[in-house]
């Protein structure tokens, strides 16, 4: 008999009855097979015992092994892992309880560049000049207060507090033409280099400087109003042409804390440049000013005024007074066109951007014919910074028609004059040790060599942001390295690279001027007081000034590279605040290591967006 079953394995179990067996003869045949097994020569592992031996032995190897959790790990590893670590965070930790208790021996930071050095000499110059009562910290210790009464001691005049502004040159008076222009180039600098100034240390100062400018241009027309009909043009007065013995500021040679003498001043009621170059300059304050919400509104709105005087009153400031023989004003429409291009960056109006845009403005300006001073930028002719502030507009902002036109003309010329700075070419001839004979040979001319190494290393700049490696020149590609180049090697010139290797930069260097033609520097300051004629033996002493006048530009050499240090020329020896304020405007766009580069958006901060916002999409359609 015999019987099926189910393999648990996978096929049939068979069981016959012939061959099934008792439990002990099974039990018997076990034994045997277990005392085969034992018999074996061959020994069994470490886990072959275990699982004969079962849970007996997990004591030994709970003493020879460390449970983790995650993973288990042998006892003696363990504990030298861990005893590792510890000897490390101990020695990491004392190694840094040495560090932070040692004295620090850092490497000094590398010495300023040269341009740096001299950005903080050329600003204290204008220290040196300021006019009124000087604040604590003016830091130039033989200067004091002067011109107390300026505005005051004039019964012709309604404005009576004219305390306050900057001396223009080596003299005592205020010329408000060219000091507008030197508060626009500072401004500008400013607006375009905040980075750099901040980096040298010299943001408030700088800022403080043109403060100064613009607190004393408000007292200089009625700011508060909306329409003005007069301005003031100057405060003091110079002419000494027929022999004339009257004490003034040309006549008489005495520090501005002793005059004594009348100083009348000067009204316009018909002063387009001077109105348009003050619009300007106010204008670019603003700007600088922006976070200064009150102070920078009242800016813009005396900035309207002057402008709309500017065009309702036409004429020059220079007609029929002693201007003409000292700051005479050729045109006003460059003016127009600088101090519209500066209202409309300041207050985003349309209108001012169409005034600066009009062909027939730039027309009147010069913008379309050339001649002998075409790309050159000083107080008097501000067309070739007009063009430079406007290619601006375009490179970033490209407002497109109907701007466009005029603008990419604007944007031309601006090439072109920076290829007749290059020495590539002969629109300029140059010395033989280098310096651009910008006025074409005649005195004083290092003021419009520094206007032109600024717009040349600015719109260097410019290109640089707007991601274009250069321009052309006709047919011949130029990098913007090479402008650069230009610049360095003008402003080289000054501070000494030249045949004289001489500093034209007071106090820069071992070797420059020391008969700086300046009554305040040449006279000590000992407690005597030397009345009109009583300072001539200063004047024209032959030893070096008591008083060095640090950050002093002079006028420069001549056309030979030929410099005399005599302080009754001064065609060699003056400086001006105007000619200051170029050198510090291409000094600091040069300064730095180059990875400082100009701010491309304050200048639009008041700006509105240039095309119109699209309109909603239309609502959806419903049957």
């Amino acid at each position: 008999m015999s019987a099926y079953g189910r393999d648990p394995w996978g096929g049939p179990l068979e069981i016959n009855a012939a061959d099934s067996a008792t439990d002990d003869d099974r039990s018997r045949n076990l034994n045997e097979y277990d005392r085969a097994a034992l018999s074996s020569s061959r020994q069994l592992d470490e886990t072959q015992q275990s699982w004969l031996l079962g849970p007996s032995d997990q004591k030994n190897k709970k003493k020879k092994y460390v449970d983790l959790g995650c993973v288990i790990v042998s006892r003696k590893i363990f504990f030298w892992t861990l005893g590792t670590l510890l000897a490390a965070a101990f020695i990491a930790g004392l190694i840094t309880l040495i560090v932070k208790t040692v004295p620090h021996h850092h490497p000094p930071p590398p010495p300023p560049d040269n341009y740096t050095l001299a950005l903080h000499k050329a600003l204290m110059f204008f220290n040196a000049q300021r006019s009124g009562k000087l604040p604590k910290h003016n830091n130039v210790s033989w200067r004091g207060d002067s011109c107390l009464n300026d505005g005051k001691s004039d019964s012709g005049t309604i404005f009576k507090d004219l305390r306050g502004g900057y001396y223009d040159a080596g003299d005592a008076i205020k010329f408000h033409f060219p000091k507008a222009f030197t508060i626009t180039m500072l401004s500008w600098s400013v607006i375009e280099y905040s980075a750099k100034y901040e980096a040298a240390g010299e943001l408030n100062h700088i800022k403080d400087i043109i403060k100064w400018g613009t607190d004393y241009f408000l007292k200089t027309f009625n700011s508060s109003a909306d329409t003005i009909d007069r301005l003031v043009a100057q405060v003091g007065t110079g002419d000494t042409s027929g022999g004339s013995t009257t004490p003034n500021d040309h006549y008489c040679w005495m520090r501005p804390e002793d005059i004594d003498y009348q100083r009348p001043v000067t009204e316009c009621h018909s002063c387009s440049d001077l109105a348009g170059e003050m619009a300007a300059s106010m204008a670019a304050a603003s700007i600088v000013f922006k976070d200064n919400k009150a102070y920078s509104q009242k800016l813009v709105k005396g900035a309207r005024a002057l402008f709309k005087f500017a065009r309702l009153q036409r004429g020059r400031y220079s007609i029929g007074n002693e201007a003409s023989i000292f700051y005479n004003s050729t045109m006003y429409w460059d003016e127009y066109v600088w101090g519209s291009a500066w209202l409309y960056y300041a207050t985003g109006n349309l209108s001012y951007l169409q005034l600066a845009t009009a062909p027939a403005l730039a027309k009147h300006a010069g913008a379309f014919w050339s001649s002998p001073d075409y790309g050159v930028l000083s107080w008097d002719n501000k067309l070739t910074g007009a063009q430079v502030l406007l290619s601006r507009l375009r490179l970033f902002l490209s407002p497109g028609y109907p701007y466009e036109e005029i603008l990419r003309t604007f944007h031309n010329q601006t090439g072109i004059i920076m290829c007749s700075y290059l020495p590539v070419y002969t629109s300029f001839n140059r010395t033989k040790g280098g310096l651009i004979q910008l006025n074409h040979g005649r005195p004083q001319p290092l003021q419009y060599v520094v206007n032109a190494a600024f717009l040349a290393a600015l719109y260097s700049d410019y290109l640089e942001a707007a991601d274009t490696p250069g321009w052309y020149c006709g047919p011949n590609f130029f990098s913007t390295r090479v402008l650069r180049q230009f610049a360095k090697t003008q402003i080289d010139y000054i501070l000494g690279k030249n045949p004289e290797k001489m500093s034209y930069l007071v106090g820069f260097g071992d070797h420059y001027p020391r008969h700086v033609h300046h009554r305040g520097a040449s006279i000590p300051k000992n407690k005597i007081k030397y009345n009109c004629k009583g300072g001539w033996k200063w004047r024209d002493s032959k030893k070096p000034n008591p008083n060095t006048i640090v950050g002093a530009m002079v006028a420069g050499p001549d056309k030979h590279d030929g410099f005399h240090d005599v302080r009754t020329n001064y065609n060699y020896t003056e400086p001006t605040i105007a000619g200051n304020a170029g050198l510090v405007a291409a000094l600091v766009a040069l300064s730095g290591d180059g990875r400082l580069g100009i701010d491309k958006n304050t200048i639009f901060s008041a700006v509105p967006p240039m095309f119109p916002t699209p309109p909603p999409p239309p609502a959806p359609w419903k049957p």
